[in-house]
């Protein structure tokens, strides 16, 4: 049956989809409801994007979307259905198949024993139906309308279980190896508690020289990890030829993804921030993934209006609740080609996505995300803010362009992530229960054979200029770090064949000694007061630790060194020189992630899925928002004095005229 249905809507759906005229059959319908000059301006508009007229009036807000749907029916003689009261075994398609509906916009449906297809229109979708049923009349009764929310809600109501489970169960049943889920996560601590227990008995045993050699273990990897991030610092970053750019109607549809938790304060300013891209808002598809029981945020976003669609999807309230689990729940609703995934606090440049998609463009079927770079906003809020600004220079401006030109594995930062959707899709996305999913992907994306690259855009974040906030934000990344080390070492020498031996270093380096670094930092401290100080105070012969006190002293200096110099190197390609003082703090700022790591490893054992939530929208200061405040600021005083003068508009005329345009309304599924 199920097989029988996919077949008939298939036929029906290819037929729907043959080219349409030259002209504008799906305002036929409202013609008589529009100014002519609003009809026309529609049409131009749906030309130049390669769009349905129909979707250019409700996305200016000049039509609803229902309403037009219910008119386009009312003129082919074809149904709206609402959803509401259809039952599951309407529909007869499998869990996975209905999932999938949502973001095709097409549902089969068999209503009174006979087979409709329940059509989302988008795109050219209802241009396209109105040709073919104008057509052929007597296929207007195998249809029926409805709207993107409906669908998703229908979608929602009907496989919110098997949503749920594909979030939170689809990389650990497909992939266990890959994932830091249960059961297996509690095999890692075996090996570990194994190791710890032999090298503590190699030190009873042997402790001069069993210490001795840990130590010169992890000194040299620390200055291999050192040793790293300089190369990169050193290499002139590649920037592809520059493609042609696309024009409005070849732009694919993109996905905008962002999963909130208690971000009320902060949903307005996200909006704005996706309002100021530069990209047909006919051709965004925005999905804000929100906690089922935020009721906060849900109703923030009620309040708001905005020119852009967008879909709230409510993720159901299950284990783990974290931000990948969200992800991967929102995601059967994308409906891009590309997909971009934003938190709350971002405010990326306008030019971001087609800058994105040129990368794209410019690069091979193995490039399958785009990173921009990320910059903190605040920095003038304290010290805390200005070390992070330093700190994501360094990471964002120097390291990671470096790593992209060598082509190693790219540790992804946690927003402004670009991806090819159905690559995304193939992977299994996010692993929900890796609390620093961004650098876990990353490294999952090179070990399937693609690759990540760096894009020359900025995305504007908010950093936390409190202590607590800020150790509860580090603990959580360094857990992080942790669990994709630990999750891809499972099988050492299978990830040596994926990586190749040039990634399998730089993994180790880059994911196990963000950590170990941290972590080894205060006991080399700690050994070079003891061995540089306190022992010859006590005994005059210390010569045997003479090296020891050499491998602690290189190891903290050159560690300073190397931090201090990425970050101003960012700095100064950031063109925030003035910040720089503040890696004068840089040991300060290494015992604080030490602090943070050493929490972490014991968060590992006793909580390993605990996400600690960073709150947003606390900013005192903004630099992107001086920039543009600025310019503002010199037209009101033009204003004024023209005003002054008798010439020209006042201010509140400029004021009323914006503020009369139309908003679009939401879809809040």
């Amino acid at each position: 049956m199920a097989a029988r249905i996919r077949t008939a809507s298939t036929a029906i759906w290819e037929f729907a989809c043959e080219e349409a005229s030259d002209r504008f059959p799906e305002l036929d319908c409202v013609r008589t409801m529009l100014a002519p000059g609003i009809a026309r301006a529609a049409e131009d508009r749906s030309a130049r994007l390669g769009v349905g007229a129909d979707r250019v009036l409700v996305m200016s807000g000049a039509l609803d979307e229902e309403e037009y749907l219910k008119s386009l029916g009312a003129r082919l003689g074809v149904e709206f259905e609402t959803l509401d009261d259809t039952p599951r075994s309407s529909c007869s398609i499998d869990d996975d198949r209905l999932i999938e509906s949502a973001a095709a916009g097409l549902l089969p449906l068999t209503i009174d024993g006979q087979l409709h297809l329940v059509v989302a229109p988008r795109g050219t979708a209802a241009r396209r139906i109105s040709t073919m049923i104008d057509s052929n009349p007597a296929l207007a009764a195998r249809f029926r309308f409805t709207s993107g929310e409906r669908l998703a809600r229908f979608v929602l109501r009907c496989a919110g279980g098997a949503l749920t489970a594909r979030a939170t169960k689809d990389l650990n049943e497909t992939w266990p190896a890959l994932s830091a889920g249960p059961p297996r996560w509690h095999n890692n601590m075996a090996p570990l508690a194994i190791a710890a227990t032999v090298i503590l008995g190699a030190i009873v045993v042997a402790p001069a020289v069993i210490t001795t050699a840990v130590e010169l273990l992890l000194g040299a990897a620390f200055i291999a990890w050192l040793a790293l991030r300089l190369c990169s610092a050193l290499i002139k970053y590649f920037i592809p030829p520059a493609q042609a750019e696309l024009s409005d109607a070849e732009l694919p549809v993109y996905t905008i993804m962002a999963a909130l938790y208690k971000e009320a304060a902060s949903v307005k300013g996200l909006l704005r921030a996706i309002e100021r891209l530069d990209y047909p808002a006919e051709k965004l598809d925005v999905i804000l993934a929100i906690e089922a029981d935020d009721h906060a945020t849900l109703d923030a976003i009620a309040e708001q209006t905005s020119h852009v669609p967008i879909t709230v999807i409510p993720v159901a309230v299950a284990q783990p609740r974290t931000k990948p689990k969200a992800l991967n729940f929102a995601l059967p609703f994308a409906r891009g080609t590309f997909t971009v995934i934003y938190d709350a606090e971002d405010r990326p440049q306008p030019d971001q996505l087609r800058r994105a998609l040129q990368a794209f463009r410019a690069g091979d079927d193995r490039l399958a995300c785009v990173q921009a770079r990320l910059c903190i906003d605040n920095t003038a809020d304290g010290w805390l803010t200005r070390l992070f600004t330093a700190e994501y220079a360094g990471q964002f401006d120097v390291f990671l362009p470096g790593l992209a030109t060598f082509g190693l594995p790219l540790p992804l930062g946690g927003s402004s992530n670009h991806f090819h959707t159905a690559t995304l899709r193939k992977i299994h996305a996010w692993d929900p229960y890796n609390v620093t999913e961004d650098a876990d992907l990353g490294m999952r994306l090179a070990r399937f054979g693609y690759r990540a690259a760096m894009i020359e855009s900025t995305t504007y974040e908010e950093a936390p200029a409190r202590f607590g906030a800020w150790l509860r934000q580090r603990t959580r990344w360094f857990k992080g770090w942790m669990q994709t080390w630990l999750v891809h070492m499972r099988q050492p020498a299978v990830l040596l064949h994926d990586l190749g031996l040039t990634g399998f270093v730089t993994f180790q380096l880059i994911v196990g000694g963000n950590a170990l670094a941290a972590l080894v930092h205060p006991i080399f401290t700690l050994g070079l007061i003891y061995f540089g100080v306190i022992k010859p105070i006590w005994n005059s012969e210390s010569d045997a630790a003479s090296i020891l006190i050499w491998l602690y002293g290189t190891s903290i200096v050159a560690g300073y060194l190397a931090s201090a110099f990425l970050g101003w190197l960012g700095l100064m390609r950031r063109g925030l020189s003035g910040t720089a003082w503040i890696l004068l703090l840089t040991p300060v700022h290494w015992m604080l992630l030490s602090l943070a790591a050493w929490r972490a490893l014991y968060q590992l054992v006793v909580a390993p899925y605990a996400w600690e939530k960073t709150e947003h929208g606390l900013a005192k200061t903004s630099r992107l928002a001086s920039r543009l405040t600025r310019p503002l600021l010199e037209l009101e005083r033009y204003f004024k004095a023209h005003k002054a003068s008798g010439k020209g508009p006042s201010i509140g005329a400029v004021r009323n005229t914006s503020a009369g345009q139309r908003q679009h309304p939401r879809a809040v599924a």
